[in-house]
């Protein structure tokens, strides 16, 4: 049992050893030499250490902001965060959040291996995250014990397929291969972004080609371009929020200005290293990878975070994010004027989810995609959450809920069924879910769709 904690506390709940680990068994299954495997299996976890470094200092900078953001506009009300109902949950459901996580895993193996959705979900904290929130309905619908286990072990390691499957036709596009595929739980988003881009826009026309005149022609450096951007972002709601506000309560006394500026260089740089960290990410998996692909799951793809997308279209990386949150603030407003419950945008995932709406809305549609299917992005994580707090409320968590689509919608239904149908609707639902996977002709037509999409 103590074993058992510290593999599930210390070890699979970290991402970087979680995808070290993955690396590790791919290149042993390749009898690859002591010392390729040290180095692929050490050089795999430092590129995810070197991404989520990245990212903690985005989330950082963007703290600053949303605070700054909240003061300067006097709007109240609730900031959907992964992290933060999370917290809340685990402090009750740690052991059957542990429980499912793990399980889950295994089943997403065993779809991987028997099913024709190869694909491996490499995203630890999100797996995480979506085991706490099944965990939390699950018990709500009265499941006890192995059942509660079982049943959502076999939900997880479903969406583990399910919403890579989805992503992948738009993922080639983006990658231009088949190696990668791409694992989180803001998918519905993304590929709304991608659909409206196809439908809406022209991908000969990319966000990446936007040639810009000769005095700005600095701004091609995506890193500057970010940070300058970024300031002028930051620098307005500074303004908004006032100097004394920001001199007492946030930098410690430090210019207003200066320190918004410092921010959102701050937040440049994080981007930067996050890029320099899935690509050794990349560099590192992919030929690892190919061990499990050979010999444990024939064909598998492995599945990586969102920012593996982030190299591909930089400049809709920035675009995505900026249109993402101004929907955000659209759909706060429309939210206030229905008088509903108001969901403040949150930095954070219209950062990491809108950049990556961005980057699917590129690819399908260029520039116009980006923008409009960001757009669209944006205003579905803020009203999905409202629609998702009603079941999150019935188990206690009114006061927060979680933000990426994947999570509001999987919440959404498995939470009604739950409600309104009990034990028999989520074991009904479990059936017809596994059904589809198994079913030949269903997933050889999917099967077959996704190797042609291109």
């Amino acid at each position: 049992m103590l074993f058992f904690k510290f593999l599930m506390n210390d070890v699979l709940s970290q991402p970087s050893v979680l995808v070290g680990l993955v690396a590790l068994v791919g290149l042993l299954a390749q009898k690859k030499p002591v010392e390729q495997i040290i180095t692929g299996t050490i050089k795999t976890i430092i590129g995810f250490l070197i991404l989520s470094g990245g990212a903690n200092i985005v989330v950082g900078s963007l703290s600053h902001f949303g605070t700054m953001f909240q003061k300067g506009f006097n709007i109240t009300g609730v900031v959907p965060n992964n992290e933060a109902i999370v917290a809340l949950a685990i402090q009750t459901i740690g052991s059957q959040t542990a429980l499912i996580m793990a399980c889950g895993m295994a089943v997403n193996i065993l779809l991987a291996r028997f099913t024709r959705y190869k694909y491996i979900w490499l995203t630890g904290h999100h797996t995480f995250y979506m085991a706490c929130m099944l965990a939390a309905i699950l018990l709500a619908a009265g499941f006890k014990g192995v059942s509660l286990v079982v049943a959502g072990s076999i939900l997880l390691g479903m969406t583990m397929v399910i919403f890579p499957a989805l992503a992948h036709p738009i993922m080639r596009q983006i990658t231009g291969s088949d190696e990668v595929a791409f694992a989180h739980f803001g998918t519905i988003g993304y590929i709304l972004s991608g659909y409206i881009g196809k439908y809406i826009g022209d991908k000969s026309k990319s966000t990446e080609d936007i040639k810009l005149p000769k005095g700005l022609t600095f701004m091609r450096d995506n890193t500057v371009a970010i940070g300058t951007t970024m300031m002028l972002v930051y620098i307005i709601t500074a303004l908004f929020a006032g100097k004394g506000y920001v001199e007492k309560e946030l930098s410690g006394g430090m210019n207003y200005l200066v320190f918004s500026a410092i921010q959102a260089l701050t937040f440049s740089a994080g981007v930067y290293v996050i890029l320099a960290g899935v690509r050794m990410i990349l560099g590192e998996i992919i030929p690892a990878f190919r061990g499990i692909a050979l010999k444990i799951v024939p064909n598998a793809k492995p599945a990586l975070d969102c920012p593996v997308v982030y190299p591909y279209a930089p400049t809709a990386v920035l675009i995505g994010f900026l249109t993402s949150f101004l929907a955000g603030i659209v759909g706060m407003f429309i939210l206030i004027a229905l008088k509903a419950t108001v969901i403040i945008p949150g930095v954070v995932p219209h950062f990491f989810c809108g950049a990556t709406a961005g980057v699917f809305g590129n690819a399908t549609g260029g520039r116009r995609g980006a923008v409009i299917g960001s757009f669209a992005h944006g205003l579905l994580i803020t009203f999905l959450p409202v629609w998702l707090m009603p079941v999150l409320g019935n188990l206690g968590f009114a006061n927060t809920t979680f933000s990426d689509a994947d999570f509001t919608v999987t919440g959404i239904i498995t939470g009604n069924v739950a409600r309104f149908f009990g034990s028999t609707g989520i074991y009904i639902l479990v059936v017809i879910l596994l059904l589809i996977l198994f079913i030949p002709a269903f997933s050889k037509g999917n099967a077959v769709k996704s190797q042609k999409t291109a």
